[in-house]
């Protein structure tokens, strides 16, 4: 295997001078065309990065307050005798959520009406002012001692609005909320990812505050660097919607406004922390005419929200707008299959329980991913290609091998003869994002005896890509990669069937 990484990492240009991969680049005023694209195609995710888009599907558990009044956003004024789970019982949520198929949840520790699910010694605003275990206790606990013991990531998200605090619009509120911050990276063990939105109301003074998001990056880097940072932040970004669907073509690697010589200089790769500025929810955002005329380039993927009910806090009037199994596989079809990680939030109810409604929904959707994905169809298959090397590491099932081309080709053909005739109509591509992300291009073409016709053809791949098409009976099939970033570096290729 080392034998093959050798081989692989010097025909992507591993050891040309720009190859020294990052998951940020500075472009030069005296970069050419081909300069900029192969910089961008040898920017790459960071180890948190990657391990975050391994991810594919994270869960929200939003919670608090909100679940007692039925509101969706609270005032701060509610009072904390309100809150009164009578059976929470967080094993329960995350047990759901794993056998769902998610592998992280994220509890929002605190909502903009400033309610902390955790006895902070920064407010009196929280449940160790409810009834709730008479006050003796703690969700955060709860929901982190349940991700350790089912063997799940445990992220939270803490609002920077804080319609409750009274210093809120001054500069102590930044001191108040790195302490809020500090307890919550610091007393519940490893924390896998921090949430963060962009809500901004104005405080009881009537000022909107400005906040020390450089200060917040630094604390998380130092308590714990492994965590990545979404969505004001600088590790992922928000898609755009809150829909769950992603764009046709999504790209990991673009332009960055605020990347200069001086951020790179007083950080190093391991710890620099600045979040990317520039045009983040637009059509498109990586093509070519886009990097080509950018300041610099960075690894920023896209998480892809949406709610379960149609509030994003649990109201019983919504148990019956649950979304169906089959509404979620197609949000899947469009987050996860378009180089996203789905965050699909999924609120408790009153008692501190996940509702029926949403349990129901939960299990048909994992039902039916696991009916179309149990069986590739292209496995055993025999592949060949005439300037590319390596073609059977695409049904390794590994996501970290790659086929590749030889000299500096751009564009293969992968010809594939299965072992029988197959029925199929849903494609998976993966690429090797340790490489960068590179393809621009491809099309799958089937041969019915006497020509071949086009199956299913798309842009941007990254770390997956899924795409359903009319079903296709076929024995000899050939992928066809009509425009990469340098050579490509395809991980992995399969053939499902999915009932229509």
């Amino acid at each position: 295997m080392k034998k093959y990484l050798i081989i692989l990492c010097s025909l992507c240009h591993y050891h040309s001078v720009w190859a020294q991969q990052g998951n940020y680049v500075l472009l030069q005023p005296n970069d050419g065309y081909k300069e900029i694209i192969s910089k961008a195609a040898h920017v790459v995710p960071s180890p948190r990065q990657l391990r975050w888009q391994q991810l594919e599907i994270t869960a929200f558990f939003h919670f608090g307050t909100n679940t007692f009044t039925g509101r969706e956003w609270g005032t701060g004024k509610e009072d904390p005798k309100i809150f009164n789970p009578t059976a929470l019982d967080a094993n329960q949520w995350v047990q759901i959520a794993k056998d769902a198929g998610i592998k992280q949840v994220i509890l929002t520790a605190k909502h903009h009406d400033g309610f902390c699910l955790w006895p902070t010694k920064t407010s009196k605003h929280s449940v160790a002012a409810s009834p709730w275990k008479k006050g003796k206790g703690d969700v955060v606990k709860a929901v982190s001692r349940a991700c350790k013991k089912y063997g799940i990531g445990f992220g939270i998200y803490l609002s920077p609005w804080d319609m409750n605090a009274a210093m809120y619009g001054s500069d102590a509120y930044n001191d108040f909320f790195v302490q809020q911050l500090t307890e919550l990276l610091s007393n519940y063990g490893r924390i896998d990812e921090v949430w963060f939105d962009g809500a901004n109301g104005e405080g009881l003074n009537g000022k909107k505050q400005v906040y020390d998001f450089d200060r917040w990056y630094k604390l998380i880097r130092e308590l714990q660097p492994t965590a990545t940072i979404a969505i004001m932040g600088p590790d992922v970004r928000w898609v755009g919607t809150e829909t769950g669907y992603g764009r046709e073509t999504e790209w990991s690697v673009v332009p960055t406004n605020n990347l200069n010589i001086a951020s790179i200089t007083e950080g190093s790769q391991k710890n620099l922390a600045f979040k990317p500025q520039g045009d983040m929810t637009g059509s498109d955002l990586g093509s070519r005419d886009k990097i080509i005329n950018a300041k610099g380039l960075v690894w920023y993927p896209a998480e892809t929200d949406v709610s379960i009910r149609p509030g994003w806090f649990f109201h019983e009037e919504e148990n019956s707008k649950v979304k169906t199994p089959e509404k979620l596989l197609d949000i899947y079809f469009n987050s996860v299959g378009r180089n996203g990680v789905l965050l699909l939030n999924i609120p408790p109810d009153k008692e501190g329980l996940i509702n029926d409604s949403d349990i129901a929904a939960l299990k048909k959707w994992k039902q039916l991913r696991d009916n179309i994905f149990k069986k590739n169809f292209a496995k055993n298959a025999i592949l060949e290609s005439s300037n590319g090397i390596n073609a059977g590491l695409i049904l390794d099932n590994n996501d970290a091998t790659h086929f590749t081309t030889t000299g500096n080709d751009t564009t293969a053909i992968i010809e594939i003869q299965l072992k029988t005739k197959a029925t199929f109509n849903v494609l998976q591509l993966q690429e090797n994002i340790r490489m960068g992300q590179r393809i621009e291009k491809f099309a799958l073409e089937y041969w019915d005896g006497k020509t071949w016709i086009m199956a299913a053809q798309g842009t941007s791949i990254g770390f997956k890509r899924l795409l359903k098409f009319s079903t296709v009976k076929a024995v000899k099939l050939r992928l066809k990669i009509l425009s990469s970033r340098l050579n490509p570096c395809l991980a992995e290729f399969g053939l499902y069937f999915m009932k229509v």
